[in-house]
This record gives structure tokens, sequence and C-alpha cells, in this order.
């Protein structure tokens, strides 16, 4: 008989914690499916928010908006729902308490939030009647002369050319003019260029540039 009280006595005390847990966790009837469209409701477009941030206020669980600004989760009648999104001030929807049926749905319109900075503008000097001073008084030696006069020279400039590589919108520029030039004569013979002024033109620039002179000597 002595261990026959402290066993009901436990029992008891488990009975009570898991119908404590039973009270509180939402029944069938509470739960709903919410699911709806997060829109841009600045302008008369309606545009769709992507990703944007769905949460049960007080609650440690959310899902995100996919790329069309639809969303689902399951909620309980009654819930806080809290819409977020960067650029956009938060909303707030209360789920109906009195809802009958177990599916929910709804589209959120989210407004702009802007946030203007003031305007910065950095000088190297404090005003204009500073930076004409230190201009004026500042000194040229033939040292710096000379260098500026050497990159900007013809040579310099023709091997920078040469020797820089480009970058991407340069070479995406290329190639799309490379193929804009192969579909214009499509299905025809393209022109021969002895025909092309332009490429007389550019030939006789190559001649007094001595562009021709170059490639015999390297060779």
């Amino acid at each position: 008989m002595k261990y026959v009280f402290p066993f009901l006595f436990l029992m008891l005390f488990a009975g009570t914690g898991l119908l404590a847990q039973n009270n509180d966790r939402p029944t069938d009837d509470q739960l709903v499916q919410f699911s709806g469209m997060v829109l841009d409701g600045s302008t008369e477009q309606l545009y769709p928010i992507p990703y944007a941030a769905i949460g049960i206020k007080n609650e440690s669980r959310g899902t995100y908006a996919n790329l069309e600004g639809f969303f689902t989760i399951v909620a309980t009648k009654g819930d806080t729902i809290l819409f977020s999104a960067l650029g956009y001030k938060d909303v707030e929807y209360v789920i109906p308490a009195d809802l009958e049926d177990n599916k929910y749905s709804l589209v959120q319109l989210m407004s702009q939030d802007a946030i203007n900075l003031p305007e910065t503008v950095v000088f190297p000097w404090p005003s204009r009647d500073h930076f004409k001073l230190e201009f004026l008084a500042m000194d040229v030696t033939p040292e710096l002369q000379t260098r500026a006069a050497d990159n900007l020279s013809a040579d310099k400039l023709e091997e920078l050319r040469s020797t820089v590589a480009t970058d991407g919108p340069e070479n995406a520029n290329y190639y799309l003019r490379q193929q804009s030039r192969q579909t214009y004569y499509i299905g025809q013979r393209p022109p021969m260029n002895i025909f092309s002024p332009v490429a007389w033109k550019q030939f006789f620039d190559g001649w007094k540039r001595g562009d021709f002179k170059k490639d015999r000597d390297r060779d």
C-alpha cells in the first residue's frame, strides 16, 4: 500500500498536465487554412510583392510569399497576421473568430514606405573659390607635363586599347553587333568590302597611322 498512493499521485499529476496541454492546443474546428495574395497597393497596377513575410503575431512561426505574391499558412481563428516586406509599411490583419469554414482567402494590399535621405555632396575643397585658388596656385612641373603628354599620346592610347581587357558590357555589345551583322545578310551573299567606302577609309586611316608598317616590322 505504501507504493500505491505515490503511484496514484504521479498518475493524477501527469493526467492533469496532459489535460492542460490538450486544452492549450487548438482543435480542428479552430484551425483555418489562410491563403491569399500580397500586392502593392501604391498604384492602380497592383503588382505582387515577392517574398513578403507573413507571420502570426506573438508566435514564432510564419511563412513567405512566393515570387507571384501568393502565400498559405495554417492559422487559428482570431489570430493576428503580420505582413511585412522591405520598403513597405507593416500591416496587421485579424482572422475573424466566427468563421464557419476552415479555409479563408485574402488579398492584402501594402503601401510603400519610402524614406528620403537628405542629399549629401562631397567636395574636395570647402568652396568653389577655394578650389580656384588652389588650382591656380598648383605648380605643374615639366616632369608632370611630360608625363601627362605621354599618357595622352596616340601610341599610348592605342597600347591601352589593345592590352586592357574588355569588361562584360563591352563583350556583350561586341557579341550583339556580330549577331546583328550575321542576321542582316542571312540567306544572301554579304557585300564585298572592296566596294565599301567605309572599308577604304579604314584602310587609308590605318596606312597613315602606320599599322601595316608595324605588322611588317613585327613579322
